[in-house]
């Protein structure tokens, strides 16, 4: 029987599943909400809820519980029958398909559950030679690395490049290391042996 703890923590992964797993529709669903009060001059927000607990606090559990199904049922099966759903509705909508796609394809990526050889990390000479910063390796091409060079201390900030393989040094760090060295400015560096390998 697990613990009362236990299942607090798998509930609570669950919702982090089902967080990622929501992302890129929340993300087109705020840009259709966005067209439709540009359109129509309408404001659509909870302002209106401010001063009714008990209903801010239903609101929160139905959203807790919805997300935690949604990661449980993507951690059990890999697959939801809400997001497959909205999968296949999306897909009629030409412009927000692309977005969504693309939400969809930057967020798999982060997950883990994309291609294996865009889950590398490198380190690249940036803003200027003699520069060292870590970047997470997000599509190659041959000789060319598409990388993405999160900034501090706010890692969804950062700039995309295109560099020839012989200006990156491979590193063993991994997303995860990457995202703590930067969120923590450079406090946390799980792996500092080779920032004395870099060259100079």
């Amino acid at each position: 029987m697990p613990t009362f703890l236990q299942t607090v923590k798998t509930s609570f992964n669950h919702v982090l599943v089902g967080i990622l797993a929501v992302l890129p529709v929340y993300i087109v669903v705020q840009i259709f909400v966005w067209l439709v009060d540009f359109v129509l001059q309408t404001v659509f927000d909870i302002r209106g809820w401010v001063g009714h607990y008990w209903l801010t606090t239903l609101v929160f559990v139905a959203i807790y519980a919805f997300l935690a199904y949604i990661g449980h049922e993507l951690s059990k099966h890999r697959q939801s029958l809400v997001i497959s759903l909205f999968d296949l509705l999306i897909e009629r909508v030409p412009f927000l398909r692309g977005v969504y796609r693309v939400c969809k394809k930057v967020i798999e990526m982060f997950r883990g559950q994309g291609d294996s050889k865009v889950r590398e990390v490198v380190y690249v000479e940036y803003p200027k030679d003699g520069v060292w910063v870590p970047a997470y390796v997000t599509n190659r091409e041959g000789e060319r690395y598409v990388l993405y060079i999160p900034t501090s201390p706010n890692p969804t900030n950062g700039f995309t490049v295109i560099v020839h393989e012989s200006k990156v040094v491979k590193s063993e760090l991994n997303f995860e290391d990457v995202t703590h060295f930067v969120v923590s400015v450079g406090s946390d560096f799980p792996k500092a042996h080779e920032a004395m390998a870099l060259p100079r």
